[in-house]
């Protein structure tokens, strides 16, 4: 059996799908690294609501796939950009989502870390700011679950330069019970975020970033960063203080932020992770075994998914991950909040098919194929 797949040149190709997919079964907890997958939201396809109406999510099945990755053995990193934060999911939708998951994961046993943003506001001084911060984090750890402080839209407004960074970080950290996560979002995952820490200039931002975790080492967990610049990460993990995490970001480099090097390595807190999941477990458990060569003989195949997934606009990488879930039969629908289904082309996703079913990504290839020939047919492509 073969498939007609659209080409970016608008020419079509035939692609002979697999017939059997990559046997994966969870496994024992992981002990060399942490590793997160930032999970994305299933969408509900019933809801009569616009692309500007609060999201509509389908719980049982958003719930059920983070059971998923944690059965793999992977922590959940939830209300992240994964679950279109800020792209159709708003502060109440993410407060909901983090008080469900959180519930989920204590009942399952399953590791979890959440956003804090201050996506409830669009602007304000930098007080209004940190208030909105604090009622975020506020939720986040009466839920039980790591807080993640996130990159602001409204901070990187209002700084004037780096000293405002240092005091609402400071101000957080200093009330937060536990070790948080930074997260430096760069401006290809989201344009608004462009000039964070006080400065456009990376290696001066790097210095603010770098004092913030200084100043408070024994509330800093670690850093999330996600640049895209693999030595830039290596640069920033060997300057992190003893005991200090760096969790890569970095969906283009992953492979090697992860096996490290002599001077260190990466822990994990992905979105490609969603759709890699069974597969990035095993490869971490290899790498458990002292077995580098294993892990990148497995991981590194995934890099060009995961490149295509984020090429730019990278912020529009939730839909080929959605895709997947779908065609991997997590969820019933290619629908997603806000429509954000129709940011991709059709050989955008076409192309990512392919990669993952090479991959052997999908349980079932046969509903996958299926599931792909439904979508080009809507499309008018013919069999």
């Amino acid at each position: 059996m073969t498939i007609r797949l659209p080409s970016a040149d608008g020419s079509l190709r035939t692609y002979e799908p697999r017939t059997e997919p990559l046997r994966v079964s969870p496994g024992t907890p992981f002990t060399s690294r942490t590793v997160f997958s930032a999970a994305h939201v299933v969408a509900d396809p019933y809801a009569d609501v616009s692309p500007d109406s609060p999201a509509a999510v389908d719980w049982d099945a958003t719930l059920a796939f983070r059971r998923h990755l944690w059965s793999h053995g992977l922590g959940v990193a939830e209300a992240m950009d994964t679950a279109q934060r800020g792209m159709g999911l708003d502060w109440a939708g993410a407060a909901e989502l983090i008080r469900r998951s959180a519930a989920e994961a204590r009942s399952v046993g399953g590791r979890i870390a959440c956003g804090v943003g201050t996506d409830q506001i669009t602007g304000g001084s930098l007080a209004e700011i940190r208030a909105a911060y604090e009622e975020q984090l506020a939720v986040v750890e009466d839920s039980g679950a790591q807080p993640i402080l996130m990159a602001s839209r409204a901070l990187a407004a209002a700084a004037s330069g780096p000293e405002d960074y240092l005091e609402i970080y400071g101000r957080l950290l200093r009330q937060s019970a536990e070790p948080v996560i930074l997260h430096w979002l760069g401006p290809m995952f989201d344009p608004a975020l462009e000039g964070y820490w006080g400065s456009a200039d990376l290696d001066a931002a790097t210095e603010t970033f770098l004092e913030v975790v200084a100043a408070h080492p024994d509330k800093v967990d670690g850093i999330k960063v996600s640049l895209l610049d693999a030595r830039r990460e290596i640069d920033l993990r060997r300057r992190l203080p003893r005991g200090v995490r760096c969790y890569t970001g970095d969906d283009f480099n992953y492979p090697e932020l992860i096996a490290g090097d002599d001077q260190g390595f990466s822990h994990a807190l992905l979105g490609i992770f969603d759709p890699l999941g069974p597969l990035a477990a095993e490869a971490v458990r290899v790498l458990d075994t002292g077995d580098t060569a294993g892990f990148r003989s497995l991981l590194d195949p995934t890099a060009e998914l995961s490149r295509h997934l984020f090429q730019a606009p990278t912020r529009f990488y939730k839909t080929g991950v959605v895709l997947l879930a779908w065609l991997a039969g997590h969820q019933s629908h290619f629908t997603m909040i806000g429509g954000l289904q129709s940011a991709r082309s059709l050989p955008h996703l076409a192309r990512a098919y392919e990669l993952a079913d090479a991959l052997g990504l999908f349980p079932d290839p046969k509903l996958a194929e299926e599931r792909m020939k439904n979508l080009l047919s809507l499309y008018g492509v013919t069999p």
